[in-house]
C-alpha cells in the first residue's frame, strides 16, 4: 500500500505533510478532535520510538503508548455513540487517558533529562486535550 492511501483525507488547504508532522493550523486544530487526537497518538509514538531501550524507559513507554494511543480510540467510540449517557462516559475516558499520557510524559522527561522539551512540548498538548474533553462534560453543556 503507497503512502497516498494510507494517509487521512486531506482538508482544502492541508498537506500531507502538516499531518504527519503534526503541524496542524490552529482552525484544524479547534475543529477536527478525530484527527487532533490522532496526531496526539502519532506523535507519541513517533517521540517514544528515540527514546532509549531501558529498564526504565520501557515500562514508561509501555504506558504512555497504551494512554495516547487511547485518546483518539475513545474519541472515535465517543463520536460513534449509541447515547448521550455512551458519549460522555466515552468523552470522560478521553479525558482519563489525556491526563495520564500528562503524567508519563512527566515521568519520561525525568528519565530522560535530555528530553524534558519533547516532553514539554507533548505534555501541553495533552494538557489542551484535557482541557478540550472537560469542557465538552462541563454540566453547563450537559443539557445543550
Amino acid at each position: 500500500m503507497n503512502d497516498k492511501a494510507q494517509s487521512p483525507k486531506l482538508k482544502s488547504g492541508e498537506t500531507d505533510h502538516n499531518i504527519k508532522s503534526g503541524k496542524l493550523s490552529l482552525d484544524e486544530k479547534r475543529y477536527d478532535l478525530e484527527e487532533r487526537t490522532a496526531v496526539f497518538g502519532e506523535r507519541i509514538i513517533d517521540f517514544v520510538k528515540t527514546l532509549p531501550n531501558d529498564v526504565i524507559n520501557r515500562e514508561l513507554i509501555r504506558q504512555l503508548v497504551k494512554a495516547g494511543t487511547s485518546v483518539g480510540a475513545n474519541f472515535c467510540e465517543a463520536d460513534g455513540a449509541e447515547s448521550k449517557k455512551d458519549f460522555r462516559h466515552k468523552i470522560a475516558i478521553c479525558k482519563k487517558e489525556s491526563k495520564e499520557s500528562r503524567h508519563w510524559l512527566r515521568m519520561i522527561a525525568r528519565a530522560n533529562p535530555n528530553r524534558r522539551e519533547d516532553c514539554r512540548e507533548l505534555w501541553i498538548e495533552a494538557q489542551e486535550l484535557t482541557l478540550i474533553f472537560s469542557s465538552i462534560l462541563s454540566p453547563k453543556r450537559a443539557d445543550g
